[in-house]
């Protein structure tokens, strides 16, 4: 009898002890909730735009757009600048080629260790894994990849934007709405499953849906898109907000990124330690879907260029995108992204000619130069 008391009162202790953790969980995630939220909440004011500066860039970009495409310049000049630390050969979409493939020793992003078999289940769901002919069979493909700060608010660039072969949108950067900033093209959006724009208006039938995958859920996720199944309440729990839920495109314009190009990015060029998985969330070693999409667009393209792309955490309230008032000093809370180094390779990139900043975010190439009439 003693012995069975005692078992009990251990059984109260323990559940006791138990409910007061799960508590202090509890309070712990909501003060950091709220703590975004007010983040979050606090609005910047949108600055004018110097029309002066406006019109240097439109006649920048429109030179950039009208010159004469160089075949093989993105991957030449990168393969001279980071030598063995870029692989001008790397494929940019995952195929069904890549089974097996002994590259993919990382787990997501950096590679599908220990995920080939979920992996092979959405690959039999995708009829294609390529560029459409359309844009394959160009001799010579300009990239512009259109990064969401509010530097491209007021500037305009809309129409020379839509002049680019690959137009490569960001997450869920909108279109509808500021077409004359950002223009009205889309060839691929890429993403993840949280950055996935809900709005149905912001899928074109002649665009791409490319997938980066960062954890087990997000291949639950994607398998659902293609059959067009409703996500589990269950799944929904492994997703840092909400996920949309439909995606109106037909398979054939799905694709999943090579994580190698995470994995170049990341490990090669940023020079990240490798992989180390805290017990929440990842060490400041995962590149931001930005500098990813600049890396692909050297893969995908013979020249890349740049707009909207520049994080001035020097001036916190500035705004932080073209389609929102929320400040720039909410990237100082993220935890995956090493903006200083990211700020640095980009910079990098664009005064040694690789890729053209159109904007001046990055690096301002026309700001003292006499604006070219238009």
């Amino acid at each position: 009898m003693e012995e069975h008391k005692m078992k009990r009162s251990i059984l109260k202790l323990f559940c006791r002890v138990s409910l007061r953790f799960l508590l202090l969980c509890l309070f712990l995630l909501c003060f950091i909730y709220v703590c975004k939220v007010r983040l979050d909440t606090k609005r910047c004011d949108v600055r004018a735009v110097d029309p002066e500066y406006a019109k240097r860039a439109k006649a920048y970009a429109k030179r950039v757009a009208e010159s004469e495409c160089r075949p093989d310049f993105a991957r030449t000049s990168m393969q001279r600048l980071f030598k063995d630390r870029y692989s001008a050969n790397l494929t940019v979409f995952t195929s069904k080629n890549h089974r097996n493939k002994s590259g993919y020793k990382y787990k997501p992003p950096f590679g599908f260790h220990s995920y080939m078999e979920q992996l092979e289940a959405i690959l039999d769901m995708m009829p294609e894994d390529d560029l459409p002919k359309p844009f394959e069979s160009k001799s010579c493909k300009r990239c512009v990849v259109i990064g969401s700060g509010g530097i491209l608010r007021g500037l305009e660039m809309g129409r020379i934007v839509d002049q680019f072969d690959i137009i490569i949108r960001l997450n869920n950067a909108p279109v509808t709405g500021y077409t004359q900033d950002v223009g009205n093209k889309t060839t691929i959006r890429m993403t993840y499953p949280e950055g996935a724009p809900v709005s149905k208006e912001e899928y074109l039938h002649s665009s791409l849906f490319v997938t980066v995958l960062f954890k087990s859920a997000d291949f639950v996720w994607l398998q659902s898109v293609l059959k067009n199944e409703t996500l589990s309440t269950w799944n929904r729990l492994f997703f840092w907000k909400s996920v949309a839920e439909q995606i109106p495109l037909k398979a054939t314009q799905f694709r999943i990124l090579n994580p190698l190009i995470v994995k170049e990015t990341a490990l090669d060029i940023l020079q990240y330690p490798h992989p180390f998985y805290k017990w929440i969330g990842w060490e400041k070693n995962i590149p931001t879907i930005g500098v990813t999409a600049v890396v692909l667009a050297t893969h995908l393209c013979d020249e890349v260029s740049l707009v909207g792309f520049g994080y001035d955490l020097s001036q916190p309230d500035i705004a932080l995108h073209y389609y929102d008032t929320r400040c720039m000093n909410t990237m100082n809370m993220q935890p995956m992204h090493d903006i200083t180094k990211e700020t640095e390779l980009l910079q990098r990139l664009v005064t040694a000619g690789v890729v053209t900043d159109l904007s001046g975010g990055i690096h301002c190439e026309f700001r003292d130069q006499h604006p070219v009439e238009t």
